[in-house]
């Protein structure tokens, strides 16, 4: 009892100490248990709503499929359940813009991607349709209601007989858009009226657990010859199915490195903690065994100090993190995915691996902190620890150089080079709490220049997409266009070796000045007749560069699944919406035909802008006008979705930061409390004592920065690699700027740490701080 009221007096003693190391666990056990939730819920849940809803393995696409055909396919090895269905796009108009539908054909007995109902029924009639619940809530339809939707130049009206989200809709696009994409499902009555005739057009096919994929789609597509065969995509290869695994995976690798590397920096600080505070008390641990107190019991005294900070760090970081974390998690969740259902609650067995963690760590730093002051005899422990043997330091060697030092900065130097292990350790917390300032800084800053990145990419007024089938006739445009470039976005496939990824071939004049193009160096790049520019997401990930060949195939049915092969001009960045570029010119070297069905339009004045755009929207082949406010939406929404994740990253960062810098220097001020004694009874003033430490730290975090900068440097470039995929690249240069806001928030923290140090100081006692066996 008499030990643990002693440990409560040493906390009480050193409290801002304590409470710096604390939060340096706390910070780690925030971040692990929000991001473990986070994925651990996410890829629990998708497990079983995966396997409840039955996510088909396979989808196979054709110009058209009979049933028989599809009930000929499901006799191939390997498939446990076929369905056929008809899938079409559709568009629905509102006021000023058209939104898309996707809408698909549902068997009675739906055994595949099977709908999760949230209000009313499946559709049973030709008249009826099951509409995605999240669209309905943008554009405020409820069950009962009539919609009218357009599809190949006819309009047809439809009562909404339910509300459901899909399985293999879980993620829509990349900025999860309800409001111009929705989804929906209509009864195999209507297929003859949308389709002209009974066929389908799209194949589901359920495999038998285990079986291998790859060799299923080859018997399939060998199955397939005599049919108006397309294509066919995997479930790993599908959009939303992709999106949420790498998710999960990101996630999970975040949840193991982030807290590993906070509590590796705890480690150190409460080595150096342990150290100070054994060593300090090592005529207490002389008594103790005296009095004959094993070393055991004495050792698991000094180990309650790193267990209670790793037990009430780890609880108040899970506290946070669930308060906190867990609530703005779940909202960036639902705006991100369509998952019904999904409730992210912190687990109490969470707070468990925290604190073992942590506690191993702090166990560790003890037993190496006291063993030396244990081997020691009583007696020996209790006489104060002699001094250093004092040797010259080598810029002492040189002539000429040391007596021009003052003598405050040869005590600093003196106390730095003569520490050099100490020095060491104590700048490792600074190197780290820096690195991650500037990683931090930085991946916000990359984010928010993809967004900006429109502006400078996008320089016309708006993009005017014709219906399908309908020519653009320039004769009949309006005055007040000061420019206007064709433009035609084909679907493609980009091949390398046996990988596959879905793009789009974007082609337009050479001339096209509306739409401006970089390399990584922000130099500029222009459209040619001989090559293809490919984005540099593309090229990061396939290894692609100038003058490559590469595969392109065009998925579209009309094109029968041509491939090309097409060479490489130059590597532009595009942070948003990638696409590979191409003339008509050189699409035409490939005897295929440019139909344009888009028109970039850049008006005169404001004014003609205006009405420009009333006289297009009332041209009935016009199918949708967009202007960059929409572009701006992707670049936007991925800031709005990992902006708060960045600034509890920097928050972090920042108490990281001013917990290891407090408690550092705090040992710091501990370790040379008998020469700063001597300085203040040889009538040092207060302000130059102050003034020594505050040096000191200031070039042990300046030496920490420059250590920091290459690291940071490496960390960064991993974060951008977990965050960039062939859909979306991320600026991978740090911003000048945002590394010196970083370096300015280090060594502004290392002054306020300072600040309040002073006081220690102060309350320094000479005569007890002086005495000495001598």
């Amino acid at each position: 009892m008499q030990l643990v009221l002693k440990l409560i007096r040493d906390i009480r003693q050193s409290i801002g100490q304590f409470l710096a190391i604390v939060s340096v666990i706390a910070v780690g056990a925030f971040f692990y248990a929000g991001l473990t939730t986070y994925s651990d819920t996410l890829s629990a849940y998708t497990k079983a709503y995966f396997k409840e809803h039955n996510l088909s393995d396979l989808n196979v696409y054709y110009s058209q499929i009979s049933k028989n055909d599809v009930a000929r396919l499901s006799e191939i090895e390997g498939i446990n359940k076929i369905e056929g269905r008809y899938t079409l796009d559709a568009t629905q108009a509102f006021e000023g813009y058209k939104a898309s539908i996707k809408i698909h054909s549902i068997p009675v007995k739906n055994e595949i991607n099977t709908p999760t109902m949230m209000e009313g029924r499946i559709p049973s009639k030709k008249d009826e349709i099951l509409l995605d619940s999240h669209y309905a809530k943008e554009h405020q339809v409820h069950v009962g209601d009539k919609i009218r939707i357009s599809s190949n130049k006819k309009d047809y009206s439809f009562t909404i007989s339910g509300l459901c989200e899909n399985v293999e809709y879980a993620k829509k696009n990349e900025i999860q858009d309800h409001k111009t994409f929705g989804v929906a499902y209509m009864a195999e009555e209507a297929i003859p009226e949308m389709a002209d005739g009974f066929s389908y057009n799209e194949v589901l096919i359920d495999a038998k657990e285990g079986y291998d994929l790859d060799q299923l789609g080859k018997s399939v597509e060998a199955k397939s010859k005599p049919l108006s065969y397309l294509n066919q995509v995997s479930k790993e290869r599908t959009f939303s199915y992709s999106k949420i695994t790498q998710t999960i995976h990101n996630n999970n690798l975040m949840s193991k490195v982030i807290p590993f590397v906070l509590f590796l920096i705890g480690a150190i600080i409460l080595f150096l903690t342990m150290s100070r505070m054994i060593d300090s008390q090592r005529n207490q641990v002389g008594i103790m065994k005296a009095l004959g107190v094993k070393n055991r019991t004495i050792m698991l005294h000094y180990m309650g100090y790193p267990l209670l900070v790793a037990m009430i760090g780890s609880i108040l970081g899970c506290f946070i993190a669930a308060m906190v974390f867990i609530p703005l998690v779940t909202a960036s969740s639902s705006r991100a995915y369509s998952l019904p259902g999904i409730k992210y609650a912190l687990d109490l067995y969470s707070i468990f691996p925290p604190i073992l963690f942590s506690s191993a760590f702090g166990l560790l730093s003890c037993y190496l902190s006291g063993r030396t002051v244990l081997k020691e005899r009583a007696a020996q422990a209790m006489r104060p620890k002699p001094p250093k043997k004092m040797k010259m330091l080598l810029i002492e060697r040189i002539p000429g150089v040391w007596s021009h030092i003052s003598y405050s900065y040869k005590l600093i130097l003196r106390n730095i080079l003569l520490n050099k292990q100490k020095a060491l350790v104590s700048s490792v917390g600074v190197v780290a709490s820096t690195v991650l300032l500037i990683t931090a800084f930085g991946t916000h800053t990359a984010l928010l220049k993809v967004a900006d990145q429109i502006e400078e990419v996008y320089a016309y007024d708006f993009k005017v997409d014709y219906a399908i089938g309908a020519s653009v006739d320039a004769s009949k445009l309006p005055s007040g266009i000061k420019q206007k470039f064709h433009l035609s976005a084909f679907p493609v496939e980009f091949i390398k070796d046996d990988k596959k990824e879905k793009a789009t071939l974007t082609v337009t004049e050479k001339e096209n000045n509306l739409i401006h193009f970089f390399d990584e160096n922000n130099n500029k790049l222009f459209l040619e007749n001989n090559g293809v520019l490919v984005p540099k997401s593309y090229a990061d990930k396939y290894h692609i560069g100038e003058g490559d060949l590469i595969q392109i195939k065009f998925t579209a049915p009309e094109f029968k699944n041509k491939t090309i092969e097409m060479k490489v001009l130059n590597i532009s960045t595009q942070y948003s919406n990638p696409s590979f570029y191409s003339t008509p010119a050189y699409l035409k070297s490939f005897d295929i035909d440019y139909h344009p069905s888009s028109l970039l339009v850049e008006a005169s004045s404001s004014t003609d802008l205006v009405s420009v755009r009333n006289f297009l929207e009332q041209d009935p082949h016009v199918d949708k006008i967009t202007d960059k406010n929409d572009l701006k939406k992707s670049g936007q929404y991925i800031v709005k979705q990992n902006s708060f994740v960045f600034i509890m990253f920097i928050i972090c960062a920042v108490i990281l930061s001013f917990g290891a810098i407090y408690t550092i220097s705090s040992i710091n001020i501990y370790e040379r409390n008998r020469e700063l004694a001597t300085l203040k009874v040889l009538g040092y003033p207060k302000y130059k004592i102050n003034r020594l430490i505050f040096l000191e730290n200031i070039i042990l975090t300046t030496v920490a920065v420059i250590v920091a900068l290459p690291i940071s440097g490496y960390m960064y470039t991993i974060i951008v690699k977990a965050l960039s995929s062939a859909h979306q690249q991320i600026p991978d240069q740090l911003n000048i700027f945002t590394i010196l806001v970083a370096i300015i928030l280090s060594f502004m923290l290392t002054i306020l740490a300072n600040l309040l140090l002073r006081r220690k100081v102060t309350q320094i006692h000479m005569i007890e701080s002086l005495k000495s066996i001598e």
